[in-house]
C-alpha cells in the first residue's frame, strides 16, 4: 500500500508542476521536458509515472477537476438554501488563489484539446457536471419556492442560465487585471439566486 500512495502523491506532485508550467510560461512551454525540470526530476522519472505527454496532461486536467470537486464538498451547509448555495457556487468563482489557478490552467487545457483529443471527454464530462450541478441548485430552489417535490419541476433552462452566469463571471474575475473587489459578482450570482427561489 505505501508504494501505492507514493506513486499517487507523485503523479500529484507532477500533475502540480504541470500547472506551475501552464501558468508561468503558457501551454505551449508545456513538454516532458518542463514539467520534469519543474518538478525537479529526471525526464525518466517522470516517464516512468506517464509514459506519454498525452497521459501526463490528462491526469493534471482530472485531478483539478477532483481539487474543484473537494472544495465544494467541504463547504459546511448551514440549511438556508440562498446562503448555501452562494457558498457552493462561489467555489467555481476564481476569488482565491486555488481556483484562480485552476481556472487559468483549466482554460489552456481545454485549448490544448485539439492536440490531445483524449482531454475532450474530461472537457465534456467536467461542463455536463458543472451543467448538472447548476441544474439540481435552480430545481431546489424553484421547489422550495413553489412548496413542491424538487422532481415536480423543470429548471433545465434556469439551469442553463446559472450555468451561464457561473461561467461569465468567472471569465471576468479573471481578466480583472486589479484582481480587485469581486463584491460585484457575488451580488449578480446572489440576485440570480434569489430570483430562482421566488419563482
Amino acid at each position: 500500500m505505501p508504494r501505492r500512495i507514493d506513486l499517487d502523491r507523485r503523479r500529484e506532485e507532477l500533475a502540480a508542476a504541470v500547472w506551475s508550467v501552464v501558468r508561468e510560461r503558457g501551454i505551449g512551454a508545456l513538454s516532458v521536458r518542463t514539467v520534469a525540470a519543474q518538478a525537479g526530476v529526471a525526464v525518466g522519472s517522470l516517464r516512468h509515472v506517464f509514459p506519454t505527454r498525452s497521459e501526463l496532461v490528462v491526469f493534471s486536467a482530472e485531478l483539478m477537476i477532483r481539487r474543484a470537486r473537494e472544495r465544494i464538498d467541504a463547504v459546511v451547509r448551514t440549511g438556508d438554501l440562498e446562503h448555501d448555495y452562494l457558498a457552493l457556487l462561489s467555489e467555481l468563482l476564481p476569488l482565491s488563489p486555488d481556483p484562480r489557478a485552476e481556472l487559468e490552467v483549466n482554460l489552456a487545457l481545454i485549448a490544448e484539446a485539439p492536440a490531445v483529443p483524449e482531454l475532450i471527454p474530461v472537457r465534456d464530462r467536467a461542463t455536463r457536471e458543472l451543467a448538472d450541478f447548476c441544474t439540481a441548485i435552480a430545481s431546489s430552489l424553484e421547489a422550495d419556492a413553489r412548496g413542491v417535490a424538487q422532481d415536480e419541476v423543470d429548471a433545465v433552462a434556469a439551469g442553463r442560465r446559472l450555468h451561464a452566469l457561473v461561467d461569465g463571471l468567472a471569465l471576468h474575475l479573471l481578466a480583472d487585471p486589479d484582481g480587485g473587489d469581486a463584491d460585484w459578482a457575488l451580488d449578480i450570482l446572489r440576485g440570480e439566486i434569489a430570483a430562482l427561489h421566488s419563482a
